[in-house]
């Protein structure tokens, strides 16, 4: 599991691929916390949050995400790798768990440099350490998880197919859904009488909750669901060995 977890990793920066998909989300973040004028700049806005950076990052991250975990499978298997990879000493949740892992590193990549607009924010503040640190890192932990479900997600899409964009696309709306779709079926009227668990299946809904601070067991244990669900999807996909 280790050797596909370092191919995965050197494998995405070993073209400019990797280090745009980054780069672009290290850029688009900044911009609207830093640059743009507007109620999302921390400047303009006064206060000394974060709140800019939790809810522009995921959505760019529903579009980075399924960019790193689109080759996972789908190259694999355009190129006949696939077939050598299944032929090593390696079970089937090995080789999934590898890639899973090996995009998740890389979404952590990706996060680590925003730390820099957190130390920035504390040293801002007045007084300076003026800010919601609890409330910051359950943010930072949030969005870990809730990226990592979206990696979970596109490992699965990327089982699916040989082509990388179909395999991208399927990822995208799949974590949309995931994302905010509950939210738009709960507002249904014929639904009103179950809204609130229809809500609660969909990540926002958890993600928000974490942001407040609260690292709650439930928030976790739906996390570590939804990500176990896609992961053994994958499994299952890999096991059939039918690619076509």
């Amino acid at each position: 599991m280790r050797s596909i977890l370092l191919k995965e990793i050197s494998t995405f920066f070993s073209t400019l691929t990797g280090y745009i998909a980054v780069g672009i989300f290290l850029i688009v973040t900044s911009w609207f916390m830093w640059i743009s004028p507007g109620d999302y700049n921390i400047i303009d806005g006064g206060y000394a949050n974060l709140d800019t950076l939790f809810f522009i990052a995921p959505w760019v991250f529903l579009l980075l995400v399924p960019a790193i975990t689109m080759r996972s499978f789908a190259e694999e298997k355009k190129t006949g790798t696939i077939e050598l990879l299944l032929t090593r000493p390696l079970t089937d949740y090995q080789l999934v768990a590898g890639k899973f892992l090996g995009s998740v590193v890389l979404i952590l990549i990706a996060l680590i440099p925003t730390l820099v607009s957190l130390f920035s924010v504390y040293q801002m503040a007045n007084p300076t350490g003026n800010v919601d640190m609890g409330a910051m890192w359950g943010s930072f932990i949030g969005l870990f998880f809730l990226a990592s479900s979206y990696a979970a997600v596109g490992i699965f899409a990327s089982s699916l197919t040989d082509n990388q964009i179909v395999s991208f696309i399927i990822a995208a709306v799949l974590s949309l859904f995931m994302y905010i779709g509950f939210d738009s079926l709960g507002m249904f009227p014929l639904l009103k009488s179950v809204d609130s668990f229809i809500v609660n299946l969909g990540i926002n809904e958890h993600y928000k909750a974490m942001s407040k601070g609260v690292i709650d067991t439930r928030d976790l244990v739906y996390f570590f669901s939804i990500i176990g669900i896609f992961i053994f999807g994958t499994m299952l996909r890999v096991k059939t060995r039918t690619w076509k």
